[in-house]
């Protein structure tokens, strides 16, 4: 069989593989590099990125729940000025590094997840990453369902949805993705919104709203009550909102939201993604990723597909 051709595109960007992994479930990348080669994925998106550094929401904020888990994390992180100095320099030369033996030529692509309280936040964190040489592209997060502030406050609307992406996008020159919340009525008609306001493409679906409780202690179980439910358990929703929005838009869909294997992301594949995200499997496996990615191929194989963008929409 000739040689099998993985290479996917978002717009402008190209990634050797359609397996990228999801914000919040791989830090900021080398903390996994002892577990999988970061090589041998498409994409990775870094840990959500605010303007300034964030604590987070209080303990406890994290619980399991069946097939899945809610998070409540609060975007917790070290600012956009200290990934861009600090962090992003390594993981670029341990990629560099791994690069001189990939065979297909092409590097891991790095995105960064950024967030925000209000929109002069993100064009602010917009104009920074802008000018950092590392970052391939930016995930913009108006669907975060666990802070206070922003986040899926500009996601659930299609008015400040195309706000705050038109403001980005006149200062963020690179690929700009949008990744669209599910806790919404029409998640096609959101997705329509930011493709009018110049993104090149949509991610989704972040998490789902969700609570648990503690009977024996009769309070919930997260200090926030509610946060985003991920995990094997949204997968037929989130499949079938990729489904739809590919459907509504001319612009390239990432999917993601319980992929755990290769025949999960498959199957998003089919109903038109042009990528997809892991992210909750990283987790239990810190090599799913890259073990996705080749499953693909394994499946490419098997069925005689030369293109992994013959799979795309074909459902």
């Amino acid at each position: 069989m000739t040689t099998l051709k993985l290479q996917t595109d978002i717009g402008r960007l190209t990634l050797k593989n359609p397996v990228m992994t999801a914000s919040g479930t791989f830090g900021y990348g080398l903390e996994y590099a002892d577990f999988c080669h970061l090589n041998a994925l498409g994409g990775m998106v870094l840990k959500g990125t605010t303007l300034h550094p964030r604590e987070g929401n209080p303990y406890p904020r994290m619980a399991e729940t069946p097939a899945g888990m809610l998070n409540a994390v609060g975007l917790q992180n070290k600012g956009v000025k200290t990934l861009i100095k600090d962090l992003l320099p390594p993981l670029q030369a341990h990629l560099s590094e791994a690069e001189a033996a990939d065979k297909t030529g092409m590097p891991t692509r790095i995105l960064v997840n950024l967030s925000g309280s209000t929109v002069e936040d993100y064009v602010e964190a917009a104009e920074l990453l802008d000018a950092a040489e590392a970052v391939s592209g930016v995930e913009l997060n108006i669907s975060c369902p666990n802070v206070k502030q922003g986040g899926m406050a500009f996601g659930t609307r299609p008015d400040t949805a195309a706000e705050v992406v038109s403001a980005v996008r006149k200062a963020y020159r690179g690929p700009l993705l949008v990744k669209l919340s599910p806790n919404v009525t029409d998640i096609a008609e959101m997705a329509r919104a930011v493709e009018g306001a110049g993104a090149d493409g949509v991610a989704l679906i972040n998490t789902l709203l969700g609570m648990e409780v503690d009977i024996e202690k009769a309070k919930p179980v997260l200090s926030t009550v509610t946060g985003g439910l991920s995990g094997p358990c949204v997968r037929p929703v989130a499949l079938r909102m990729v489904w739809q929005v590919a459907k509504a838009v001319k612009i390239p869909v990432v999917g993601m939201g319980g992929i755990v294997d290769a025949r999960d992301a498959i199957a998003f594949l089919m109903v038109g993604a042009s990528a997809v995200e892991v992210g909750t499997a990283n987790f239990e496996d810190p090599a799913s990723a890259e073990k996705i990615a080749a499953g693909i191929a394994a499946y490419m194989e098997r069925k005689g597909i030369a293109d992994v963008r013959s799979l795309i929409g074909v459902i």
